[in-house]
């Protein structure tokens, strides 16, 4: 027998306290889209802004060191924030294998998944929230995501969901050779010779996995899958399902981009830090996901970080050039809270290195 949900708070409590999600209130089959859901207008996305004709480069990583795909990278990720890869090594296996454990996760019954909530999960590295920050959000995003940040193999072995660790942690450890070769071609076009032992846990020290699930929604014009948002990376490594939904806003200006699915294609985003990083050269864009009345809709993000003990700053062989600094030395750990202690809204995170 289906719940009686009348008001905000029954809504809340099903969703976040009961561990239902969004998918919980999906399943309820509702013909009107609760009002904890009805996005103000300023934050879903204004279709008579999207550029139909434009799309974001697709790059073929077969030839890394080919001069050409170089520049079609550092181009990439100067114009657009973002461009899609293929031919980047991972195997297709791999990924279909992270797609399926990540449905088989939201599978699970309600009293699986809520073992990940907040309060009863064994680590904090490991949480199963919904929304962007369920705590903070007036309205919530049609989304429930687990999020995963890797300590150790140990750790995530032990303390993961049984149902997905193993594929996942498969897929994260595949995926680390690509943004090796990616921020091997993006320091080089800073003028930095090469990322060397010092430079790469710098660069890429601390990752986070999440598995996302946007369920069918009710009235999807109404609702919004992911808010206006930058990631607070130095890249972002997307694995997207066949769906589409992914929106990006062209720079300079305030009309979107669709990033169609490509097939076994990766998409990559430049996040703040590499912005940070790179003096304003390479672009952190903002990115939102459209909610859907059709389809469920998966993706899986890999977050590469700096270490939270890190501070991040321009890169000094970029002030070394000539250039003066547009970002002040920021601790990693402060930005990323900075980041979570608020609903997403745009590009704002990024003021708070600015100078």
């Amino acid at each position: 027998m289906a719940p009686t949900l009348a008001t905000t708070s029954d809504f809340k409590q099903f969703v976040v306290h009961e561990g239902h999600g969004v998918k919980g209130v999906s399943e309820l089959k509702l013909k009107t889209l609760p009002e904890l859901f009805i996005q103000p207008v300023e934050r879903r996305l204004d279709t008579s802004k999207v550029l139909p004709d434009e799309l974001i480069p697709v790059i073929d990583m077969s030839n890394s060191n080919d001069l050409e795909v170089t520049k079609s990278v550092c181009d990439a990720a100067e114009k657009w924030g973002f461009f899609q890869i293929v031919n980047h090594g991972v195997p297709l296996n791999i990924i279909e294998g992270v797609k399926e454990a990540t449905h088989k996760f939201f599978e699970l019954s309600t009293d699986e998944k809520k073992k990940y909530l907040s309060q009863n999960s064994p680590t904090k590295n490991v949480r199963f929230l919904t929304s962007f920050n369920p705590e903070m959000d007036k309205v919530y995003e049609w989304k429930d995501h687990l999020s995963c940040f890797y300590v150790s193999d140990e750790e995530a072995l032990e303390l993961w969901p049984s149902i997905c660790k193993n594929q996942v942690l498969e897929y994260l450890k595949m995926c680390d050779s690509v943004v090796k070769t990616l921020l091997k071609v993006l320091i080089k076009g800073l003028g930095i010779p090469k990322l060397d032992e010092t430079r790469e846990p710098f660069l890429m020290g601390s990752k986070r996995i999440n598995l996302n699930y946007y369920p069918v929604c009710p009235n999807p014009e109404l609702s919004i899958g992911a808010s206006g948002h930058s990631d607070v990376s130095t890249l972002t490594v997307l694995l997207q399902d066949q769906t589409g939904g992914l929106y990006v806003r062209k720079l300079d200006s305030d009309s979107w981009v669709h990033v169609p699915p490509v097939k076994e294609a990766l998409t990559i985003n430049i996040g703040d830090a590499l912005q940070i990083m790179s003096n304003g050269r390479y672009k952190s864009v903002e990115h939102k996901v459209v909610a859907n009345g059709h389809t469920n809709r998966i993706s899986v993000p890999i977050f590469v970080n700096p270490r939270p003990s890190d501070v991040i700053g321009p890169l000094q062989e970029v002030i070394n050039s000539g250039e003066k600094a547009l970002y002040k030395q920021v601790l990693y750990s402060d930005y990323v809270k900075h980041f979570f202690r608020k609903s997403t809204n745009g590009k704002d995170t990024v003021d708070f290195a600015k100078i």
